[in-house]
């Protein structure tokens, strides 16, 4: 027996393949029916009131079509397997309702195809998706603005390069993680309104002869807009793309957090402590307790990358038109990573809402730290009226003098100053010991950077409110957002149940 024939006693000679059934149809059918049945019963319903509108279907003929549309068993469609029998959910569900309608049925598919309908079911179900993930990372902003407002006196180490740099506040980094999930929040709405925009009446490529009204589908599907152009309406997959950008950025954001969590963890940083819920023991070490929690959130965020970047990569140099690339293969790496997103964020919200911090460590750390010592140039500056420039060489050569002889921050004199104010002013400074004191201690430095975005404590409570009501802005929107769309869901069952109850 030669290759051909072999393969063909394997496979069979009629569609589908059983290799390729395997590979993509089966796969395809089973994420169909988990994620894409709902919208396509609301694409159907919302085609026929159009339809009717249009007096393109008579109000009895739609009277059968809605009960039939009713009879419809969707929950043993959700369990249903691949058969081959049908190539998709699509063309079973056709099937299933010229059973129920008789060739009636067909006239359901009028001035539309698979191409508009697809792009409108994949719309709605990434929409649906976004929002959940919208409001998971809400949920993280909330706990990260309540947190920081807790800690608006717990000063600590600011970093820079991985090397102690100046003194600020816990309340002041969570103040930026705030913000940068804010602009996470504004992408991730943004591409919700790039991708709820409906495709419906653009049929295969060039719309249809037929009279219908794509507004009107527009509008009973929930969508904010319409895909004007028919042609981009089928071919556009960039909506998908910039799904998959914005929760790649959120991803990669939130990863270099949880990495900072994590070291802060260590019992050489000793800063905050987990709570029991999000950390293990080890099996073996009595002593040991593992922020697994944590370590789960960076892998799963990895992998929410690499969900993303999948997506991106799939659509790379595929043609402008209509293609499966941008389809069943590719859409559900998109849900998963709008899953994990999601699921991300509330644990990560739980494990930072949760937490213990350890004040007394960070403010001591702080206090032993050279890290004060920008303020201490800047108070040169101020009590002698010197340059800046000069300032520097002072502090910079005697915190040099003070690491050579073993000391601290702590071990900085006035003779010291002195002695190279004396080499580079030739004159001693008018520096008294409780401004030398004052300009060390970590405290006051954070408190004297009450500029717009600084530590200081009023500073942070002003931009913690102002993040407050920027939240509760984007909970407009979302609660804005998510009663139209179940308000038109609720229409298109109501409609269908005026007609099944005349038929």
């Amino acid at each position: 027996m030669n290759n051909r024939n072999l393969i063909i006693e394997q496979e069979g000679s009629s569609f589908p393949g059983k290799s390729y059934a395997e590979l993509v149809l089966s796969p395809a059918f089973d994420e169909a029916k988990a994620q894409l049945l709902g919208p396509m019963m609301a694409i159907n319903k919302a085609h026929l009131i159009m339809l009717v509108k249009q007096n393109l279907v008579t109000e009895e003929q739609a009277q059968v079509l809605a009960d039939a549309i009713g009879k419809l068993d969707l929950p043993a469609l959700r369990k249903a397997t691949y058969t081959g029998e049908f190539e998709d959910l699509f063309y079973q569900v056709e099937h299933m309702l010229l059973e129920l309608a008789g060739d009636l049925a067909g006239n359901l598919h009028l001035a539309r195809s698979r191409n508009d309908m697809g792009i409108a079911i994949y719309r709605m179900t990434l929409r649906e998706k976004l929002l959940s993930a919208i409001q998971a990372a809400m949920y993280l902003q909330d706990i990260l603005i309540a947190t920081a407002v807790e800690h608006v006196d717990t000063v600590m180490i600011g970093y820079t390069h991985t090397q102690q740099a100046q003194p600020t506040t816990l309340a002041h980094y969570l103040m930026a993680a705030v913000d940068m999930l804010g602009r996470d929040l504004r992408r991730l709405v943004n591409a919700y309104r790039n991708c709820n925009r409906s495709s419906m009446g653009s049929a295969a490529l060039t719309t249809t002869g037929f009279a219908i009204d794509r507004e009107e589908m527009m509008r009973l599907l929930a969508f904010d807009e319409m895909i004007e152009n028919s042609y981009d309406a089928i071919a556009g997959a960039d909506y998908v793309s910039e799904v998959a950008a914005a929760v790649q950025l959120t991803a990669l954001n939130l990863g270099r957090m949880s990495q900072d969590l994590l070291l802060w963890c260590t019992q050489e940083f000793g800063a905050i402590k987990l709570s029991a819920a999000y950390v293990q023991v080890s099996s073996i070490m009595p002593q040991k307790r593992n922020p697994v929690s944590v370590e789960h959130i960076r892998s799963l965020l990895s992998s929410c990358v690499g969900n993303t970047q999948t997506v991106i990569s799939m659509l790379h140099n595929t043609p402008f038109g209509d293609i499966v690339d941008t389809e069943d293969d590719m859409q559900p790496y998109a849900w998963k990573s709008l899953a994990l997103l999601e699921q991300i964020c509330r644990l990560l919200g739980n494990v930072i809402g949760t937490m213990e911090v350890n004040k007394e460590v960070l403010l001591g750390r702080a206090q032993e730290s050279f890290a004060t010592v920008t303020e201490l140039a800047d108070t040169l500056v101020r009590t002698e009226g010197i340059y800046f420039r000069q300032s520097h060489h002072i502090v910079s050569s005697v915190v040099r003098k003070t690491l050579e002889m073993g000391g601290t921050v702590k071990d900085i004199t006035l003779e010291m100053i002195n002695e190279q104010s004396q080499r580079i002013l030739g004159r001693d400074v008018t520096l008294n010991q409780a401004q030398l004191e004052q300009a060390l201690d970590p405290v006051h430095f954070v408190q004297l950077r009450s500029l717009t975005g600084g530590p200081n404590p009023q500073e942070i409570l002003r931009m913690a409110k102002d993040r407050r009501q920027k939240l509760k802005d984007v909970q407009a929107w979302y609660d804005d957002t998510k009663k139209k769309n179940e308000t038109a869901l609720v229409y298109l069952e109501e409609r269908m149940i005026s007609w099944q109850t005349q038929s």
